[in-house]
């Protein structure tokens, strides 16, 4: 998987996340907001897992 497609699948889990998380609290229904707590959290990784990829690629092309 290429560093865009981590970064975007990254965005994407991180709002969906999110959006669970508020119908969650406003349900008041824990089991749900720990699941878009969780998935937040795994955007956030696949952000930084593209990130790094990025960095990799710059360091080995100025090599």
């Amino acid at each position: 998987m290429s560093s865009s497609e981590d970064k975007l699948k990254g965005n994407t889990n991180e709002a969906v996340g999110k959006i669970k998380q508020g119908v969650g609290e406003a349900t008041d229904n824990p089991r749900l907001k720990g699941e878009g707590q969780r998935q937040e959290t795994k955007g956030e990784a696949q952000q930084l897992k593209g990130e790094v990829k990025d960095t990799i690629k710059r360091g080995i092309d100025r090599a």
